[in-house]
């Protein structure tokens, strides 16, 4: 289908640099840390690092401010015009979305906190953009479907979600954000946000969906993240209560 602020900027993660071996036990430590960073400050986040013995503590940056991190060691740039999302596999209608064409869907926009497993949290960040579940009602899910696996311009980034939390109605295909269309620092012109897990489910330089019969873990589950982060904590794939 065709038609129509001042950030903190670490080095980049390569995929060239050691694997990042996060079980869910550290991955639970992560999220004690980061509640504790967010709530009572470096101070405090830095000693329950140190009684946890996990040594955690340099993983967590303080501040409401965006980390920019990459897995390829770069920024994609993609022009508006010649952005294109394909959607594919387990389908009746597979189709190719213009950035054009999404913008004239049926949108929606909320305001939500950006939170890293690490620690760092952004609050009150404003989000445009077509619900996923739209895209799949227009394409049609075919019998034996139950997940979705993501596919990032940058060509090595790469998510999962089971159906049924892709069709959560904070879980959108992102081209605004912060007031403004996504920038490529901030994987635009699109992206996906999932608003009630952490920030590595919300997939940069979104260029592709499959859906597929099974999940396929993305980039950061095959490096020892859970395939399911909520931002409660939990690891299940049945969202939480309230979500």
């Amino acid at each position: 289908m065709t038609s129509r602020s001042g950030e903190l900027s670490p080095p980049s993660i390569s995929s060239a640099e050691t694997t990042v071996a996060v079980g869910r036990r550290v991955f639970l430590g992560m999220v004690a840390l980061g509640a504790a960073g967010v709530a009572f400050g470096s101070g405090v986040q830095a000693k329950v690092a140190r009684s946890l013995g996990s040594g955690l503590g340099s993983l967590l940056p303080g501040g409401d401010s965006f980390q920019i991190y990459s897995v390829s060691g770069s920024f994609p740039q993609v022009a508006p015009d010649a952005y294109r999302l394909s959607v594919s596999g387990l389908v009746r209608r597979p189709a190719t979305f213009t950035l054009a064409d999404l913008q004239a869907m049926p949108s929606v926009r909320f305001v939500r906190q950006f939170q890293c497993v690490t620690g760092w949290r952004v609050p009150g960040v404003h989000w445009e953009g077509v619900r996923l579940e739209h895209l799949l009602e227009l394409v049609g899910v075919a019998s034996g479907a139950t997940s979705l696996s993501f596919e990032s311009y940058d060509g090595v980034d790469t998510e999962s979600l089971t159906l049924e939390q892709a069709r959560l109605p904070d879980v959108i295909v992102a081209y605004r954000m912060l007031g403004a269309p996504v920038t490529a620092e901030h994987g635009g012109p699109v992206r996906l946000y999932v608003a009630p897990m952490f920030g590595y489910k919300s997939l940069k330089w979104l260029s592709g969906i499959r859906v597929v019969d099974r999940v396929q873990p993305g980039y950061w589950e095959q490096n020892g993240y859970p395939v399911n982060g909520w931002l409660d904590g939990s690891t299940a794939a049945a969202p939480p209560p309230g979500s």
